[in-house]
This record gives C-alpha cells, structure tokens and sequence, in this order.
C-alpha cells in the first residue's frame, strides 16, 4: 500500500485499509503504511478491510447530515428553551432552523469535515483490493469482485450524501495518490452534472457484482444490490432538480423492477413497528441499515435529541446516554388562547385549518384515524405503540409525574404541540415565534425507535438504523406516476403502505387526502412523503428541494416571526437551496470553487 498525503482541511482523514482516523491538522503529512500484500494473507482479512468502511460511514453521515437535512426543514426543529439561553450554543444550529447559516457557520464545516472519511477509506482500499489476486489469497475471482463492488457501492453513497449539500462545487476524487483535487468544475452546473454521471456510471458498473438479498436479512447490513439500484433511483427522480435532465420514466422503470424483486427479496412490512424494533433485521421492508450494538457502534440521533435529560423517569430505566432536550417536532400550533398552567395555551389556532400552510404541522398533518397519532407507550413485556411523546409525562412503572427543570423546575412535564415562551421569559410571548423562543415542555418529541423499560432485557439502541427500505420505492413510483398525471395511480402505490396505518372502520380514511388537502395533488404527495419518512433524515434532500418550497414554501414562524434585529421572511434567498463550502477548505485548497450563490 502506498503512502497517503492529505490537507487536514480538505478531507480530514488519514485512510488506511483497515481504519481510518480524523485530523484537523491543516498541515500535509505523510503516513508509512504497511505493503497491502502483507497485509491480505485470506478472505478474512480482506473482509475486515472492507467492514471498516461501514464504521466510518456510521460516524460520519448519521449525524450532522441528519442535521442539515432536518433542522432547515418542516418537520424537526433545533428549539433553545429557559428563556432562549439554553441550548442556543451561539446560534450553531439555530442558523439551521431558521435558513440563515453562511460559510463559516460551525455545523456545515463539521459536516464537511466528516464527509470525507468514508471516501478516502473507500478510495484506499479499492486501490489494495483491484491488485490483488483472488487465488492466492484462498478466494475466488467473485468473492473478491463481490468485495470491490461493495466499496465502489459505499463511496458512491458517500458521494450522494455530500452531493445533496454541496452540489457541484464539490472535488472528485476516486484514488489515493495523495492529490488533492479542486472542485468537479468552476461552473457549478458543469461539476453537478460531472459528480451525478460519476455516480450513476459508478453504480452501474457494479450492481451485478453485489450480493442479492434472499429474503433471509443476511445482506441487510450490507451494501447489496437493492441497495444500489435505490441510490440510482434516488439520483434519477432528482435528476431534473440537479442536471436539469427529467429522469423521472427512467426512474419509475426502475422501481417497478425494485418492486418487482429483480434486486432482492423484500415485501412491505404489515406492521410499521418491525422497521424499528430492536430485532428489525428481521423485517422484510428493509433494503440496507446500519448495523447497531450497544457498547461498540450506537447513534446518537434517534429519540435523545428530543428528550429531557431525566427521560429515565419516563421510560423506567437507567440508560448511559443522555437527553438533549433541544430538538421538537415543528409546532401544528400558534400560541393564542387563554395559557393553561405548565401546559401552553387553550384553543390556540392551526397552521393547517387557521393559517392554510401546506407544509409544517406534522402532527395535525396526521390523520386523527392513523394509529402512529398516540401518545408513545410501552409494556413491560416491550408491546409498544404510538410514536409521539405528547401531554402529561408519567413514569411507566409507577405513574407518578415526570417533573420538568430549568423554566418549569420540578412541575409537571406537560408536552405541547406549541413553541413559545409562556411564561414571558426572556421575551413577551407572542403568536408565533422561532425556535429560538421554546420553553422547556414546547413541541411534542418524536420517539422513532422504541424505547423499552428495563424489564424486557433489550436496549433500544441495538435497533438497527435504518437507511433504505421497500416503502421509499412505492412512494418514488407514486411521484412519477403523479408528475406524468396519473393522480389516482399515485393514490393507489401509497395507499399500499398507508393501510398499515389504519384499522376497522378507519381504512375509509384512506380515500380522503387528509387534514388540509382537498385533493390527490402534488401538495399531497409532498406531505405524504413527509409523514412515511418523519425524522429519517431526508426531509430537505429528497422532499422540499425537489418539489420547489425549501426556500419558497410557508410553514410555522417564516414571515410571521420577528427575531430581535429582523423579520424572517416568508420566502427565503434561493442561495440556501445548496450550502456553502466551509470556509476553511477553501482556505486549504485554492482549487476549491465556492458555490456562486456564496
């Protein structure tokens, strides 16, 4: 294996084949590294070679991605509370809720300094693993093409999930020879369309070289090919928002052949809890998820951003991870009406029926008939329901009242589907008001994965995170079916996963768009993919850009709300749509191009 140079501030990593660690150091450095022919003695090493990447994927994309595709959106909000001093943390990610971030905002450049990680591991083992030779290692020439193929699979991933951020200002690099390439093209429409064919061709040329999912979970955790052919089909229905090309009957072809289980064995899970359970490898609906055991590899950001730091008392055990409290469903609600003690205001107005948004709202935006709209509960024996902690918090095993801290110290914690300061701390309340201005119990919490008293014997952090699943193809289908005008096929594929959701007589509910709709339209399918996908960490990328209202659309507190130096517009710049470079990378590097709209 040759030496690996690296810019700390470009790519901060120093790849080798079986790990891979971070550096901030903007210095160049060069690494010694052992012969890969010494170290590949059989397949085994090999495979450990290749199950680094999954790591370095976990560590670098499930969290500050999940931030700057969440927190800018519709549906999760970063909310500071005790009078807005608690969990502001210098507006890091209050610039996220509020669109308001630039090049030297602090969450974009640790996003970018985690983006490169799994690439350079990536581009440093396919340089060990073209070389060798399958026979001498007791393997055959599949086996090892199988190996390859995984990698190229991972690193275009890797390259889809900083590609939604970055676009075309980004650099394309495949290789480890320790140049340090600018980015894609100056003309950031050139580089777009540059990095979306390196994607597709590299996906392409590998698919059939992967392992097919027989049904059994075996391939689950890795890069297979249902895997690959979704990452296609996500690059084909965002093709004409990125190149400018419709892709969208491609794309729609491709998903019929998905569906069709020309990839791999899966089915849509009739029980929407099995995707999330602590044992969901097992679940038929899921096309690829990260791997997750407690003590070795666990995420972070799944239900304790939205947690207070005694949410032990909730859920009846002790647990070695903390609670943030700072992360909130985006309010359905203003904040008129009579206040109620410790429990926001009576007969405030709707963002749906009061205001007419189409977008936000994601509570009241559920169907009242949906079985997911209930306050979050689990058993003793682990049955659980419900996905939202809302109202009154009680202790599980004994009842008693969960007792709030900082502004509502040792009352009630009463969840409200609000966000204000309620009892005028910091700033008067008024109607509507940012996320800057939460209170301790403002905004319902949203518990995805579940989260299991002591007395089952699990711990609900060795659900498997999950990356991919069957539903998103149906729901891909559904919107090319709706943009060719075909409104009632749309309605159909997507009724198909909403049945589950529904029980007895609340299956009519099915032949009705929902709360604020009055039609099977393009408003609708936005919202629909928005509820399916709540809080999976795509909500910008695949959903609001695409359909044209990041920037553009109304929802909870834009133009509505007034921070203390300026209005926050209805309609937000255009520049947002993409983020910037960091400033530091192009401090590092001078072939770097920063996005024109910076």
């Amino acid at each position: 294996m040759k030496a690996l140079k690296y810019i700390g501030g470009l790519f901060a990593v120093a790849a080798i084949s079986v790990g891979a660690t971070s550096c901030t150091d903007l210095d160049e450095k060069t690494f010694d590294r052992i012969d890969a022919s010494t170290y590949y003695q059989d397949e085994n090493s090999v495979k450990g070679a290749v199950a680094s990447i999954y790591s370095s994927a976990q560590s670098g994309f499930l969290e500050y991605f999940w931030y700057l595709n969440e927190f800018p959106a519709d549906q999760v909000a970063w909310r500071t509370w005790n009078g807005g001093a608690w969990g502001y943390d210098e507006a890091a990610k209050f610039v996220l809720s509020s669109q308001t971030w630039n090049s030297e905002s602090v969450i974009i450049r640790q996003a970018w300094e985690h983006a490169w990680e799994t690439i350079g591991l990536c581009n440093t083992l396919l340089g060990d693993l073209e070389k060798l030779n399958a026979s001498s290692l007791g393997m055959s020439d599949e086996a090892l093409r199988q190996y390859i193929a995984e990698v190229k699979t991972m690193r275009a991933w890797a390259y889809y999930n900083n590609f939604e951020l970055w676009g075309g200002a980004l650099p394309l690099c495949t290789d480890a020879n320790g140049e340090i390439p600018g980015s894609a093209d100056p003309d950031f429409n050139k580089g777009c369309q540059k990095i979306w064919d390196f994607m597709v061709n590299e996906l392409d040329e590998c698919y059939a070289d992967l392992i097919v999912e027989d049904g059994s979970g075996a391939s689950r955790n890795r890069m297979n090919q249902g895997m690959n052919r979704m990452l296609k089909m996500r690059l084909l229905l965002n093709s004409q928002l990125w190149t400018g090309v419709d892709k969208y009957n491609e794309c729609a072809t491709l998903c019929e052949e998905i569906i069709r289980g020309d990839y791999g064995n899966y089915s849509i899970a009739g029980d929407y809890r099995d995707i999330y359970n602590v044992n969901n490898i097992s679940c038929p609906e899921i096309v690829f998820s990260f791997a997750m055991e407690v003590g070795r590899i666990t995420n972070n950001n799944r239900n304790t951003p939205y947690l207070p730091y005694n949410y032990d008392e909730m859920f009846g055990y002790s647990c070695d991870q903390g609670g943030w409290n700072c992360v909130c469903m985006v309010p359905s609600k203003d904040n008129t009406g009579a206040l109620v003690p410790n429990a926001g205001s009576a007969d405030p107005k709707s963002f749906i029926f009061d205001y007419g948004d189409k977008l936000g709202a994601p509570f009241d935006r559920m169907n009242d008939a949906d079985i997911r709209k209930q306050p979050f509960h689990s058993d003793a024996a682990g049955n659980w329901q419900g996905i939202f902690a809302m109202g009154p918090q009680k202790n599980y095993s004994t009842g008693a009242d969960v007792l709030a801290d900082a502004d509502l110290q040792d009352k009630p914690l009463i969840y409200v589907d609000q966000v204000g300061t309620f009892l005028n701390l910091g700033r008067e309340l008024e109607p509507v008001m940012s996320p800057r201005w939460g209170q301790t119990n403002s905004g319902y919490r949203l518990i995805r994965y579940p989260m299991l008293p002591e007395s089952t014997g699990l711990d609900w952090r060795d659900a498997d995170q999950v990356e991919f699943r069957l539903a998103e193809v149906y729901y891909t289908l559904a919107e090319c079916r709706m943009r060719a005008g075909n409104a009632g096929g749309a309605k159909d594929l997507v009724n198909q996963i909403r049945q589950r959701y529904f029980q007895g007589a609340g299956l009519s509910q099915l032949e009705q768009p929902g709360p604020g709709f009055t039609a099977f339209d393009m408003d609708w399918m936005l919202s629909e993919w928005g509820l399916e996908f709540l809080d999976e960490g795509r909500r910008r990328r695949t959903d609001l850009r695409r359909f044209d209202k990041f920037t553009q659309g109304q929802w909870w507190f834009f133009g509505r709300a007034t921070e203390t130096d300026r209005q926050l517009p209805a309609k937000r710049d255009r520049r947002y749509e993409w983020y910037p470079l960091p400033q530091v990378a192009l401090m590092v590097n001078p072939g770097l191009v920063q996005n024109p709209n910076y």
